[in-house]
Protein backbone atom coordinates (compact mmCIF):
# COMPACT_ATOMS: atom_id res chain seq x y z
CA UNK A 1 0.00 0.00 0.00
CA UNK A 2 1.26 3.47 -0.85
CA UNK A 3 0.38 6.47 1.30
CA UNK A 4 -1.38 9.21 -0.62
CA UNK A 5 -1.87 12.50 1.24
CA UNK A 6 -4.20 11.71 4.15
CA UNK A 7 -5.53 8.49 2.69
CA UNK A 8 -4.10 5.13 1.76
CA UNK A 9 -4.86 3.34 -1.46
CA UNK A 10 -4.92 -0.37 -2.00
CA UNK A 11 -2.91 -1.93 -4.79
CA UNK A 12 -6.17 -2.48 -6.67
CA UNK A 13 -7.06 1.22 -6.44
CA UNK A 14 -3.56 2.23 -7.52
CA UNK A 15 -3.90 -0.01 -10.60
CA UNK A 16 -7.24 1.61 -11.43
CA UNK A 17 -5.77 5.11 -11.04
CA UNK A 18 -2.89 4.21 -13.32
CA UNK A 19 -5.34 2.84 -15.90
CA UNK A 20 -7.22 6.15 -15.76
CA UNK A 21 -4.00 8.14 -16.23
CA UNK A 22 -3.14 5.97 -19.25
CA UNK A 23 -6.64 6.44 -20.67
CA UNK A 24 -6.27 10.21 -20.42
CA UNK A 25 -3.31 9.89 -22.82
CA UNK A 26 -5.41 7.86 -25.26
CA UNK A 27 -3.93 4.46 -24.38
CA UNK A 28 -6.09 1.64 -25.71
CA UNK A 29 -6.76 -2.00 -24.86
CA UNK A 30 -6.18 -1.14 -21.20
CA UNK A 31 -6.24 -4.25 -19.06
CA UNK A 32 -5.81 -4.71 -15.32
CA UNK A 33 -4.86 -8.25 -14.26
CA UNK A 34 -5.04 -9.55 -10.70
CA UNK A 35 -1.73 -11.38 -10.34
CA UNK A 36 -1.94 -12.21 -6.61
CA UNK A 37 -2.64 -15.92 -7.05
CA UNK A 38 -0.09 -16.36 -9.84
CA UNK A 39 3.10 -14.53 -8.83
CA UNK A 40 4.79 -13.28 -5.69
CA UNK A 41 6.44 -10.14 -7.06
CA UNK A 42 3.36 -7.92 -7.52
CA UNK A 43 -0.40 -7.77 -7.00
CA UNK A 44 -1.53 -6.31 -10.33
CA UNK A 45 -0.42 -5.76 -13.90
CA UNK A 46 -1.71 -2.83 -15.89
CA UNK A 47 -1.21 -3.49 -19.59
CA UNK A 48 -1.99 -0.93 -22.29
CA UNK A 49 -1.04 0.06 -25.81
CA UNK A 50 -0.16 3.08 -27.89
CA UNK A 51 -0.05 3.34 -31.67
CA UNK A 52 3.47 4.77 -31.92
CA UNK A 53 6.64 5.05 -29.86
CA UNK A 54 5.80 8.72 -29.24
CA UNK A 55 2.41 7.79 -27.84
CA UNK A 56 3.97 5.11 -25.63
CA UNK A 57 6.26 7.76 -24.13
CA UNK A 58 3.33 10.19 -23.74
CA UNK A 59 1.35 7.51 -21.87
CA UNK A 60 4.30 6.82 -19.55
CA UNK A 61 4.77 10.55 -18.92
CA UNK A 62 1.03 10.94 -18.27
CA UNK A 63 1.17 8.18 -15.68
CA UNK A 64 4.22 9.79 -14.06
CA UNK A 65 2.50 13.18 -13.90
CA UNK A 66 -0.67 11.64 -12.48
CA UNK A 67 1.09 9.77 -9.69
CA UNK A 68 3.17 12.82 -8.82
CA UNK A 69 -0.05 14.78 -8.28
CA UNK A 70 -1.21 12.02 -5.90
CA UNK A 71 2.11 12.22 -3.99
CA UNK A 72 3.08 8.70 -5.03
CA UNK A 73 6.59 7.51 -5.71
CA UNK A 74 7.47 7.91 -9.37
CA UNK A 75 9.19 4.77 -10.60
CA UNK A 76 12.10 4.52 -12.96
CA UNK A 77 11.12 3.74 -16.54
CA UNK A 78 12.60 0.77 -18.35
CA UNK A 79 12.47 0.72 -22.13
CA UNK A 80 11.93 4.44 -22.70
CA UNK A 81 14.82 4.65 -25.15
CA UNK A 82 13.19 2.42 -27.79
CA UNK A 83 9.64 3.05 -26.50
CA UNK A 84 8.27 -0.20 -27.88
CA UNK A 85 7.70 -1.65 -24.41
CA UNK A 86 7.97 0.58 -21.35
CA UNK A 87 7.79 -0.97 -17.88
CA UNK A 88 7.01 0.99 -14.72
CA UNK A 89 7.38 -0.76 -11.35
CA UNK A 90 5.26 0.62 -8.53
CA UNK A 91 6.05 -2.32 -6.26
CA UNK A 92 2.63 -3.89 -5.94
CA UNK A 93 1.61 -2.75 -9.45
CA UNK A 94 3.66 -3.30 -12.60
CA UNK A 95 2.70 -1.27 -15.68
CA UNK A 96 3.44 -2.48 -19.22
CA UNK A 97 2.99 0.09 -21.98
CA UNK A 98 3.36 -1.42 -25.43
CA UNK A 99 3.49 -0.24 -28.98
CA UNK A 100 0.64 -2.17 -30.64
CA UNK A 101 2.78 -4.60 -32.69
CA UNK A 102 5.12 -5.28 -29.78
CA UNK A 103 2.20 -6.18 -27.53
CA UNK A 104 0.94 -8.63 -30.14
CA UNK A 105 4.42 -10.15 -30.52
CA UNK A 106 5.05 -10.75 -26.81
CA UNK A 107 1.48 -11.75 -25.98
CA UNK A 108 1.41 -10.94 -22.27
CA UNK A 109 -2.38 -11.05 -22.44
CA UNK A 110 -2.16 -14.68 -23.55
CA UNK A 111 0.75 -15.57 -21.27
CA UNK A 112 -1.19 -14.43 -18.19
CA UNK A 113 -4.64 -15.51 -19.36
CA UNK A 114 -5.23 -17.30 -16.04
CA UNK A 115 -5.18 -13.96 -14.22
CA UNK A 116 -8.53 -12.49 -13.29
CA UNK A 117 -9.39 -9.29 -15.17
CA UNK A 118 -10.28 -6.32 -12.98
CA UNK A 119 -13.14 -4.11 -14.06
CA UNK A 120 -12.46 -0.39 -14.06
CA UNK A 121 -14.50 2.55 -15.39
Amino acid sequence: MLAIKSQSLTSRNIAKLIAEFASEKKAFDILILDMRKLVNFCDYFVICSGNTDRQVIAIAEGIQEGVEKKNMRVPHLQGARDARWVVMDFGSVIVHIFEKQTREFYGLDYLWQEAKKVEWP
